[in-house]
């Protein structure tokens, strides 16, 4: 017996536009529940929506609204009540990033940043992990990435934000699983969505072979029907086995390693046929 029932569920999805958050709506819909679709761009949540109503026909409200406000939690979870929803799930999946050297970035966008994948995740838990503590079921998922697992140079801010969220999450779910709720990070890999080109540059994910956002999200629903689901779960075999070697190398070989993976100039060197450095 599945241990949640999606056809009870109705589930709010962050970063619900496209990629991730887009496979996450069309998965759960398949599935039966209800979705509350929220990002910033109000043509593509109304699209979505009228998609998953027609093929699923279940219930989806887009919510167009911008996460990196100082009041992201309570505004939304203010315009979910008076929509007279009752949210039985999140998935906090909102998010981006920049690449460069942390001197050369736009101090402005390094704060929107920080606000969308630090702020953003925190405010939404504490604005609705109550409600379903209360209910004593559902689940939040928050999307953490393997950047949270090693240093990030030339994406040093976003490789820290989401190894808070990693730590974050993984002491709600030491704090919330006596109370019937399932809290865990899912970390992707590289994935085929609109990261790099909202980074500005394919060199965001260093050449990596891409997974697809639909095998992000099973990764993701497959952990959430273990009878024992742990704090998190990355998604690909692959993935998994680079989040482990960090934890046995020493972490300055790492931080070289990866200065030298997120390398521009290796990429274009290995894609004319140069050879690696």
């Amino acid at each position: 017996m599945p241990r949640i029932d999606f056809a009870t569920q109705t589930v709010l999805i962050t970063g619900a536009s496209s990629g991730i958050g887009a496979a996450f709506a069309h998965a759960l819909a398949a599935r039966g529940s209800d979705v509350i679709l929220v990002a910033r761009r109000r043509d593509r949540l109304e699209r979505l929506a009228a998609e998953l109503r027609q093929m699923h026909g279940i219930s989806a409200t887009p919510i167009a609204q911008d996460l990196g406000t100082s009041t992201a939690g309570e505004d939304l979870r203010s315009e979910v009540e008076r929509a007279g929803l009752r949210v039985t799930a999140v998935i906090n999946n909102a998010g981006f990033g920049s690449f460069g050297h942390f001197v050369d970035e736009d101090p402005e966008r390094l704060a929107q940043e920080l606000a969308v994948d630090v702020t953003g995740p925190v405010q939404l838990s504490r604005a609705f992990l109550p409600g379903l503590i209360a209910a004593g079921s559902g689940f939040l998922i928050n999307v953490a990435s393997m950047s949270a697992y090693a240093p990030t140079p030339r994406m040093a801010v976003y490789g820290a934000a989401k190894a808070f969220v990693l730590s974050f999450t993984e002491s709600l779910w030491a704090e919330s699983r006596a109370a019937g709720v399932t809290v865990f990070a899912l970390s992707p890999g590289a994935t085929s969505t609109e990261f790099n080109a909202v980074v500005g540059t394919d060199d965001a994910t260093a050449g990596a072979r891409m997974r697809t956002p639909e095998q992000v999200v099973d990764t993701a629903l497959t952990h959430l029907q273990r009878r024992r689901p742990g704090p998190s779960v990355i998604d690909g075999a692959g993935n998994a086995l680079g989040a482990w070697l960090v934890t046995v190398l020493p972490r300055r070989l790492v931080a070289g390693a990866m200065y030298w993976v997120t390398d521009p100039a290796r990429r274009r060197a290995a894609t004319e046929g140069a050879g690696m450095p």
